[in-house]
């Protein structure tokens, strides 16, 4: 059987990207539910076609049939249920990358409950954060000790009491936390979808993801239903995923690149997702695993891309890799062209949000720029505006806007129980992304920084991510982070903040040669006239650089000052 894309898009081949940007369109059903429609009808129709192939770094492996992925969703739907867990609940997962993880997502999508997937680094204040903010009745966790500590302190300082699973992969039992796997064992194995009140519909939240709060604290992101249909997008046209083939998508399921590229859209064009379920991220061990489970289409931050093109890769057999993509965060010409160096391949990047689908991309049809994130998705008008909401010149900064005349599937529905940011973001007939970017005469679009970012010193703007580039093509840096430091004369001088690629150590020498070249690399204005060495860079949970996280540090030293 093929795949079931024919269902939700009008056409699926097309010649080029202009006929793909002019003449794409879904086709939404009433009351589409991803996991009765995709998951238990690839069960009925094409059984053993598989869904999932899963690996850890202790040897284990498994692999799931739809027909699999069906039985243990409808044994987890009927676990959680007997929890009292209905329609519109929210339930949050921190199940790391275990298997475990599609079938309750599934499971809940089943019921009409909300899952909250989120990392397993979460902390008490965090989680109380998202408990309360959310109303959260329900936690299902993988049994890491200092994260059920975690969950039970914030448990008891709010004074609730919340259904507790725990998915064990050591056997151990957790006083308080009910045994997953052996409750699911005895669970039924069939599970009605509901009808009536309980019936889901396209305008219900299927899916609740906290925003990564690089500034100030996560937002709540509300998806509807129709939500997975938008990933089409996603598999088809942009990671170039193959019916029967596998993706891999390098992201933890608290992150929502792991439903991005690990769920929907990868099942709906027929091809099965590959997770790598580790602890410590080590670049040779993912190299491996994609060469032993034959991996054909992979999908990684330019983070991971970074650390991969550091190793020598030589012995290693990528014949099976066809096409590689990334998102995330921007991506530096440096890291293109030696990925491309290393597995003959051209990086395809994308641009979208937590709030979005992909909104820009480099398309399958187009010979990508190195840095550039590409053109815009059919079911989006991008436009670049001003601070007076006016269109840009091209070559000229703006902020990347979503001209929205109705709702395309992928947007978000607004944040949830938060009217005030959703206008803030929401309003005369955009969405405002809160990042900045410009066009070149081609119309591809090339990413400068968030809003927040953007350093004035002296009079000119400048982007962070252009300077990062700089740095980032040099031997010695494996990371950095450009921002705005406090300064009485220019009102604000570049500062960076790197870490050293292992072999290099911290000198002024080594600051100097920095600095001379970003000057010949880019505009000598840019150059960063403080550099400080670190050993790491705060980051989110969710593995973004937290740029505002280094300016309160500087802004608090100057203050001290």
């Amino acid at each position: 059987m093929s795949s079931l894309i024919k269902n939700y898009v009008n056409r699926v081949d097309f010649d080029s990207y202009d006929d793909f940007k002019k003449n794409f369109d879904f086709k939404v059903p009433e009351n589409f539910n991803f996991a009765y429609d995709v998951v238990d009808r690839y069960a009925k129709e094409n059984p053993e076609k598989i869904a999932l192939v899963w690996c850890n770094d202790e040897g284990e492996e498994e692999s799931f049939t739809f027909e699999e992925m069906k039985r243990y969703s409808d044994k987890a739907a009927n676990l959680i249920k007997s929890y009292n867990i209905k329609k519109g609940d929210k339930v949050m997962l921190t199940l790391k990358n275990r298997y475990e993880f599609w079938f309750t997502i599934i499971a809940l999508h089943k019921i009409g409950a909300i899952p909250i997937p989120a990392t397993h680094m979460l902390k008490k204040k965090d989680i109380v954060y998202r408990i309360e903010k959310a109303t959260i009745t329900m936690i299902i966790s993988v049994d890491d000790p200092q994260l059920l500590a975690e969950f039970d302190k914030s448990e008891s300082e709010l004074g609730v009491n919340l259904k507790k699973l725990v998915v064990s992969g050591s056997g151990n039992s957790f006083e308080g936390w009910d045994d997953f796997k052996s409750s699911l064992e005895k669970a039924d194995d069939k599970f009605n979808r509901p009808t009536g009140e309980e019936a889901t519909k396209n305008q219900d939240i299927m899916i609740i993801y906290f925003s990564s709060g690089t500034s100030g604290q996560p937002k709540m992101v509300a998806h509807d239903f129709v939500y997975p249909i938008s990933h089409i997008i996603t598999s088809k046209y942009w990671h170039n995923a193959i019916e029967d083939g596998l993706h891999h998508t390098s992201a933890d399921t608290g992150w929502m690149k792991a439903v991005w590229g690990g769920l929907y859209g990868q099942w709906i064009v027929g091809t099965g997702v590959f997770i790598y379920d580790y602890d410590r991220f080590n670049a040779l061990n993912l190299v491996e695993k994609l060469e032993k489970y034959k991996v054909n289409t992979f999908c990684a931050p330019p983070t991971i891309y970074r650390f991969l093109i550091k190793e020598d890769l030589s012995k290693y057999d990528f014949s099976n890799l066809k096409y590689c993509t990334t998102a995330g965060e921007p991506l530096n010409p440096e890291v293109y062209n030696k990925v491309q160096d290393i597995f003959g391949l051209k990086l395809k990047e994308a641009f979208g949000q937590t709030e979005t689908v992909v909104s820009i991309a480099n398309f399958i049809w187009m010979d990508p720029k190195p840095g550039s994130m590409g053109k815009p998705a059919p079911i989006f008008d991008v436009e670049l505006l001003d601070d007076n909401y006016n269109n840009v010149d091209v070559g000229d900064e703006g902020e990347i806007s979503l001209k929205i005349d109705s709702i395309p599937p992928g947007l978000f529905m607004g944040y949830y129980r938060d009217e005030e940011k959703t206008k803030e973001v929401w309003h005369d007939g955009y969405y405002s992304t809160g990042d900045t970017a410009w066009k070149d005469e081609d119309g591809y679009l090339w990413f400068v920084g968030r809003i927040d970012d953007i350093i004035k010193s002296s009079g000119y703007r400048i982007g962070p991510f252009e300077v990062e580039s700089a740095l980032i093509s040099h031997p010695s840096v494996l990371e950095c982070a450009i921002t705005g430091t406090p300064d009485t004369i220019r009102g604000q001088i570049v500062k960076a903040t790197i870490v050293l690629v292992k072999g290099y150590e911290p000198s002024d020498e080594l600051k100097k040669e920095l600095q001379n070249h970003v000057k010949k690399e880019t505009a000598p204005y840019k150059y960063p006239r403080v550099i400080e060495f670190v050993d790491e860079l705060p980051k989110t949970i969710s593995g973004k650089i937290r740029r505002v996280a280094i300016r309160n540090e500087d802004k608090n030293i100057s203050n001290d000052n």
